[in-house]
């Protein structure tokens, strides 16, 4: 089967037909969403894309949260449909209290846009298989507002339970609590992160690598990852 991914387009997002062709290039079938509608078109695996939904007014992702569509969202999130949030998308997903925590203005106060080194924490979600705990990747950064933040007592419990499914090296760019730049739910079928794995898939178009310019292609694991997903439960 080919694994049908869709991805929720909303008001200002930036990056949905660069997710499309990420899911593509992995293989898979992207199936463009709208955010207004409560129709999730029979898709196996969702992605909300980076971007600025609705403006980013009130906080980044806080009315996204609320749009027609998460109804669905969160009906399917339930039922251990993967669903994978990217820079506004992860916002969305906290916001929604699909994940925990939440994510405020850089520390620094400004747009930051880097490739940005990452460890894997957990390779054992549903977008992550295709890596190993303890890997070392690169995938291109730009947020403003990516400083993750918690009470202790949740900040305990994901560093604690292994939520916690990526953290920066080298430089934490945005002020982030405990390095952390995504996070995965208990079931791990939910995974948010900051940093744009869609644009880290084509040798090319990638971040830079010692082999060669704009070669890095570590973003392409998170979508082989979820169709393997898909295709597992469908079989």
């Amino acid at each position: 089967m080919t694994a049908r991914i869709g991805v929720i387009t909303f008001p200002g997002s930036l990056d949905d037909r660069d997710a499309q062709r990420a899911i593509r290039v992995a293989g898979g079938e992207p199936v463009a969403l709208w955010h207004g509608e409560h129709d999730l078109q029979g898709v196996d695996a969702l992605v909300l894309p980076g971007g600025f939904s609705y403006g980013d007014y009130l906080r980044a992702g806080a009315i996204a949260a609320f749009a027609p569509i998460m109804a669905e969202v969160k009906d399917a999130a339930a039922k251990g449909m993967p669903v994978l949030g990217i820079c506004n998308g992860f916002q969305m997903l906290v916001e929604a209290h699909l994940l925990p925590g939440g994510l405020i203005r850089n520390a620094h106060q400004q747009f930051i846009r880097r490739d940005q080194r990452l460890r894997v924490e957990n390779a054992s979600t549903a977008w992550t298989s295709d890596f190993t705990e303890g890997d070392e990747i690169v995938i291109p950064l730009k947020n403003a507002d990516g400083g993750y933040i918690a009470d202790a007592e949740t900040l305990a419990r994901v560093n604690g339970e292994g939520l916690v499914a990526f953290r920066y090296l080298g430089v934490n760019p945005n002020g982030s609590l405990d390095d952390i730049a995504g996070l995965t739910n208990e079931r791990g079928n939910v995974v948010g992160l900051m940093p744009h794995p869609e644009h880290a898939v084509e040798p090319g178009f990638g971040p830079g690598t010692a082999a060669a310019m704009r070669s890095g292609v570590d973003g392409l694991g998170f979508f082989t990852s979820a169709i393997a997903a898909a295709v597992n439960a469908a079989a």
